[in-house]
């Protein structure tokens, strides 16, 4: 995948990380089973606020139309981004990289699983009148969801109403002009004024699934802010830390940016 949901396994021995592109990384052999065991098979609370914050912005972002199409790139195994955009669109296309993850997806596609039914609650929760309008979110996602092989480097300009991009640009590649293009080409393919969510794991060193190991580039709040600064507007930014608890080591929390593609040229 390019478009790795990633970086949220165990983490990665520097030492073994050898490839640092994008292309360079195995991610045709990520373990989609295993990948989701450890990061989302249980509501964690980082996530369940990540939840909450993105169903407040996209709720008061909402301008619905017939034909809204909305893109998540980057899938990997987390649908949770996927099932935060239903109230809004007519269509939402996955783009993901990885042959095993694009299977996995397909297989969840069709009818998802239980552990995806807490995240589900915890938008209706959050903002009922939004969510509820969705009746049965599993038929709704399995009408409206296509999963479409591709890479985020390569996502036509300016194709989609809405979009998301979570643990993404700074989980498939250690450089940072990667970070950069990927973040650059994920907003640029929206329309002007098109809303969207991504979030970044912050100071990332790295991580692990199964038995490859994948890097990272190190992002914090200054790096997310200035990359997405000339591309967008309205942007807002907020940090989850790690907590007590976090998903593995070797990273220091979470980070939400949200905001609409391009300048704004009614101000």
């Amino acid at each position: 995948m390019v478009d790795v949901a990633g970086g949220r396994s165990a983490v990665a021995d520097p030492l073994r990380v050898r490839p640092v592109r994008n292309d360079d990384q195995p991610w045709n052999d990520f373990d989609p089973v295993s990948y989701h065991s450890a990061n989302y098979r249980e509501l964690h609370a980082n996530d369940r606020r990540i939840l909450e914050l993105i169903a407040d912005f996209l709720a008061a972002a909402r301008t619905r139309r017939d034909g809204r199409h909305g893109l998540d790139v980057g899938t990997g195994t987390n649908l949770y981004p996927t099932l935060a955009m239903l109230p809004s669109c007519d269509a939402i296309t996955l783009v993901e990289r990885g042959g095993r993850n694009l299977g996995w997806l397909k297989s969840q596609v069709g009818r998802y699983a239980e552990s995806w039914d807490p995240y589900w609650e915890t938008l209706v929760n959050r903002q009922p009148a939004y969510y509820k309008e969705v009746g049965n979110p599993r038929d709704r996602l399995h009408s409206l969801v296509r999963v479409h092989r591709g890479n985020i480097f390569n996502l036509h300009r300016e194709s989609y109403d809405i979009g998301t991009m979570f643990f993404v640009a700074e989980s498939i590649t250690a450089r940072v002009t990667e970070f950069a293009r990927a973040t650059r080409c994920f907003v640029g393919s929206l329309h002007r004024y098109a809303p969207f969510a991504a979030a970044f794991m912050k100071n990332s060193k790295g991580y692990r699934v199964g038995q490859r190991d994948y890097a990272a580039v190190a992002v914090a709040e200054d790096d997310v802010d200035r990359c997405l600064r000339s591309l967008a507007h309205g942007v807002e930014i907020s940090t989850i830390p790690a907590g007590p608890n976090p998903l593995r080591h070797g990273y220091d929390g979470l980070i939400l940016a949200t905001g609409y593609a391009g300048r704004d040229r009614r101000k």
